[in-house]
């Protein structure tokens, strides 16, 4: 999954338990979709992306650098400490926030398919709170 910084999931993949997480890294950053907003093109790329050491790469670091986007990739085997356990929270609640719906806790649905429509489903609840929240 990957969100903004307050939480909105922005795009997010189904995969079996077995796959490393780096390998989505990619997938995910280009599935973002294009946001409207000031006159001009909209932008369709983060400026920044936060990361724990799970998706610790210098190749990823380099296809993100030519993206145009900064990656903030925790470094493996480096002490702890590096700051970004204060921005992992905002993921970590927004996967509570999917667990709210039960379905989703325990992968009932044989075919991935469904349970990948449910994600993406509470992943739409998810954005409609959040505007909803906004606008009031």
């Amino acid at each position: 999954m990957l969100t903004d910084a307050r939480g909105t999931p922005l795009a997010v993949s189904l995969t079996g338990a077995n796959r490393h997480d780096i390998t989505q890294l990619m997938p995910l950053v280009c599935a973002i979709p294009a946001v409207g907003g000031k006159a001009g093109a909209p932008r369709r790329r983060p400026t920044i992306v936060q990361a724990d050491r799970a998706y610790s790469s210098d190749r990823y670091r380099a296809e993100l650098r030519a993206m145009g986007i900064k990656p903030l990739l925790s470094r493996r085997h480096d002490v702890h400490g590096s700051g970004l356990g204060v921005h992992r929270w905002v993921v970590e609640r927004t996967i509570s926030w999917l667990h709210q719906a039960k379905r989703l806790r325990v992968r009932w649905e044989v075919r991935d398919d469904m349970h990948e429509a449910f994600l993406k489903l509470r992943c739409a609840l998810i954005c409609w709170s959040t505007l909803k929240r906004g606008l009031s």
